[in-house]
């Protein structure tokens, strides 16, 4: 454990040194992986899939603001979409105004969830995102989050079924249109899987903003149990296709990851917890102070040896 504990003080001493340059990397890693995400899903506009194209993209989001990222990535996806068929563009542009209306209002400070959780999905562990916003973010992260569940299921439902989109003429078109949007809007499973994950984000967002102890642990389970309970339920009820044994691993292994997230982010001793009282003129105050696991760094002692002034002698 201590040397656990003296690894995350080299870390946090690296990050703070080159905050700048770590910013601009993940930033661009970020971006990189999400346009190549994009390109691989869908890839309809062949101009869009070039590497050169798609590296000056993300070095353009590099320097710029987070969720100058989340605007990149939409036009890519716009770009293929509209290659693909002119109704599928339509549908997504109208979903990007949506998500910039209610993004930029409630929680602009979520680029992350709404860039993570589309990459989370296409590996199979998307259950990582409810879990780690209730720990570090605020229920408005429930936006951002279904957002990208939404993209997610989007991509996936236009990569699955290019094949029926394309038509011609003005009905046509419309037709198609009215289908994408029935077809999107009931996949039970995606209407489950926002349902879970924001009932999930409310539930740790909650107990670990409690005063009791452990209570990272406590929410991380019990949003881990809340989450399957509610995919179950919904299966149950709109009898679905998800994968139960999948969801229920996925989720285990999420849970794990959180604790590596808890041990960075919100390490306490509860063995030396202490009830403190004072008062002023207008009130009492009742304090429970609980303090953080730290350890102090081995300075590295650095001898040096001239060997010339010592053959010399």
């Amino acid at each position: 454990m201590t040397s656990l504990l003296e690894l995350k003080i080299y870390i946090k001493k690296f990050y703070i040194k080159n905050e700048v340059y770590i910013t601009y990397a993940w930033k661009f890693l970020l971006a990189f992986i999400s346009i190549l995400v994009i390109n691989g899903k869908l890839g309809y506009m062949e101009p869009l899939n070039n590497f050169a194209l798609v590296l000056m993209g993300a070095l353009l989001c590099s320097i710029l603001p987070p969720n100058f990222i989340v605007f990149v990535t939409s036009l890519f996806i716009l770009g293929h979409l509209f290659k693909l068929s002119v109704e599928c563009a339509l549908f997504a542009a109208i979903v990007f105004v949506l998500m910039f209306l209610l993004y930029f209002r409630f929680s602009p400070k979520d680029t992350l969830a709404v860039l993570l959780t589309p990459l989370f999905y296409f590996m199979h562990i998307p259950y990582v995102m409810p879990l780690a916003m209730g720990l570090l973010g605020t229920p408005t992260a429930v936006i951002s989050v279904s957002f990208g569940l939404i993209i997610s299921f989007m991509l996936t439902f236009f990569s699955t079924n290019a094949q029926s989109f394309g038509s011609e003429g003005v009905e046509e078109a419309a037709n198609a249109f009215q289908d994408v949007i029935s077809r999107l809007l009931s996949d039970k499973s995606m209407l489950i899987m926002i349902v879970a994950f924001s009932v999930t984000i409310v539930i740790v967002y909650v107990i670990r903003r409690s005063s009791v102890d452990k209570s990272w642990k406590i929410a991380i389970i019990a949003g881990a149990v809340s989450l399957i309970m509610c995919i179950l339920v919904g299966d149950l009820v709109y009898d679905t296709t998800m994968s139960l044994i999948g969801v229920v691993f996925g989720t285990v292994v999420s849970a794990f990851l959180m604790l590596g997230v808890e041990f960075f982010a919100f390490n306490l001793d509860y063995s030396r917890t202490e009830n403190v009282q004072f008062e002023d003129d207008e009130y009492y105050y009742y304090v429970k102070a609980v303090p953080k696991v730290t350890v102090s760094a081995p300075e590295r002692k650095v001898k040096k040896i001239n060997r010339a002034r010592d053959q010399h002698r």
